[in-house]
């Protein structure tokens, strides 16, 4: 999970760049890129960190233009601790290409073989960004070979991208002294959208992984990007469209709806604040199968993403619902820290009991989701230290069984406390007096009602269906081992990467 943004306009685009990655700063805290084009010249500044750290007032002015684009990363293939493969990515041949990309390439290895066998392309580091930037240079090249680049050729590179690679992925792509172009694979599993906004110069032009982006920069959404789509826009500002793939299918990635996207989004015609929502009403049915409700005193949300659900559970079986968490915004999201050590060590940083909701009642808690249980279990025990007296836990997405490959953070099942085990052997590991999970088929009705154009969801990590057909369990063993031999590199050496420089550097 990434978040992306591309921008065409007639004023400078630094700030408005910068702006949109604060809105989507939930979706990667690990490193911020922004490339700007004026001219055919790119200017890029990189680094780890939240936005408001990577970039400074001389970084700024070092990003000239009215045309770029930004990232905020949250690693899920390479190296987390690695500062060279912090996006955007960038390839000076053909024309000069600068790449941002959400998702994750489930044949990057295959395909990282055949850019060196045969296109005769040299992959740096181990990102799959990396690999699909230079698939598509190597398409746009060949799609262009001896012709003026139009959007005909862009959209002829783009079907050849989507014939070679496999996985999830939402790209935005600058080609140096022609515009943006934007493309979402053909299951469309991560979301991509875009949006219009005027200046007193003319119309701007801005696509976003989210709505919230548009909204708070004051663009207003047009739609998103299809699955298979690709959107091109060049430097005036015209919009093409084209579909690419030969059998697109709507399958959004559920856990967009359960905890990653922001609640005031909307994404591919579903409002995630209402998808919330309907996952507590049915959770609340669930509840009510499994137990009394006159065992429970209050309702709890485990802050943020839950909230809604919580609401709505709260409501439908008649019991208060408190806010019983203090949460400081100044840790980062637990479940998107690099290395369990430092995920473990945050969450009473993170969380504190306020402990007049807890004292002698019995308190239901609700999470969005339990995927490695540690957090949950640390929870349990804060409210119980906190004076409950029977500490009841409720998620609103169904069990993590399975590993994700589509670009979140849960790649191994050793790491899934759901993974082969029973409800009754989550509970007492995280010691709840009572474990109730949403239902699978429940979850994907309740949200698929929001948008009847939805042809399903990719919902891979709760029932074991991967919707791209090339997932096996050698994938996993493979995620497995890299994920082991990343370890803790924090402290490692650095190492040098190749970079664009900014026009301060340039001097």
């Amino acid at each position: 999970m990434c978040g992306i943004v591309g921008v065409i306009s007639k004023a400078p685009v630094n700030q408005l760049i910068y702006d949109a990655l604060l809105l989507l700063q939930h979706r990667g805290q690990d490193a911020a890129g922004i490339v700007t084009m004026l001219g055919t010249k790119c200017f890029m500044h990189k680094a780890r960190g939240m936005v408001r750290d990577v970039f400074r007032t001389r970084n700024m002015r070092g990003l000239p233009g009215t045309v770029g684009l930004g990232q905020v990363r949250y690693p899920t293939a390479g190296n987390a601790y690695s500062e060279e493969e912090a996006q955007p990515f960038y390839v000076n041949a053909p024309f000069g290409i600068v790449l941002v990309h959400n998702g994750n390439l489930t044949n990057a290895h295959a395909l990282k073989k055949e850019l060196f066998d045969i296109d005769r392309r040299h992959i740096n580091t181990e990102s799959d960004t990396e690999v699909l930037i230079n698939i598509l240079a190597h398409e746009l090249e060949v799609a262009a070979r001896d012709l003026p680049l139009s959007p005909n050729e862009i959209f002829k590179a783009v079907r050849a991208v989507h014939k070679r690679v496999k996985g999830s992925y939402a790209v935005v792509a600058l080609i140096a002294g022609h515009g943006l172009l934007a493309f979402r694979d053909p299951f469309g599993i991560r979301p991509l959208c875009f949006g219009e906004g005027a200046t007193p110069d003319g119309r701007e032009v801005m696509v976003a992984s989210e709505s919230v982006a548009l909204e708070g920069t004051g663009h207003k959404l047009v739609r998103d990007v299809a699955p298979g789509e690709a959107v091109f826009i060049d430097l005036d500002g015209n919009i093409h469209t084209q579909q690419c793939a030969d059998n697109p299918s709507l399958n959004p990635c559920m856990f967009e709806y359960v905890y990653l996207a922001r609640p005031d989004s909307i994404m591919d015609g579903v409002s995630v604040y209402q998808a919330r929502l309907n996952l507590g009403e049915t959770l609340a049915q669930r509840l009510i199968s499994t137990m009394p409700p006159n065992e429970i005193d209050v309702v709890i949300p485990i802050p943020e993403s839950s909230r809604p659900s919580a609401m709505q559970l709260a409501q439908k079986i008649g019991k208060p619902y408190r806010e019983g968490f203090v949460k400081n915004r100044y840790v980062g999201r637990t479940f998107i820290m690099p290395g369990q050590g430092v995920r473990k060590k945050s969450v009473r940083q993170k969380l504190n009991a306020i402990g007049v909701e807890f004292k002698g009642r019995n308190v239901l808690l609700v999470d969005d989701s339990i995927v490695r249980g540690t957090t949950s279990k640390e929870i349990v025990q804060m409210a119980r230290d906190a004076g409950a007296r029977k500490v009841y836990m409720a998620s609103a997405a169904p069990p993590v069984r399975y590993p994700n490959v589509y670009g979140i953070d849960m790649p191994t099942k050793d790491e899934l406390i759901a993974h082969n085990r029973s409800i009754e052997e989550i509970r007492q590991f995280i010691g709840a007096d009572a474990l109730i999970y949403q239902d699978v088929a429940a979850m994907k009705r309740v949200v698929g009602l929001l948008n009847p154009k939805l042809a399903g969801f990719e919902a891979s990590c709760f029932d074991g269906h991967y919707i791209t057909g090339d997932v096996s369990a050698e994938d996993f063993d493979t995620m497995a081992a890299q994920r082991k031999s990343q370890g803790d590199e924090e402290d490692g050496p650095d190492r040098s990467r190749l970079a664009l420089q900014s026009a301060t550097e340039q001097g």
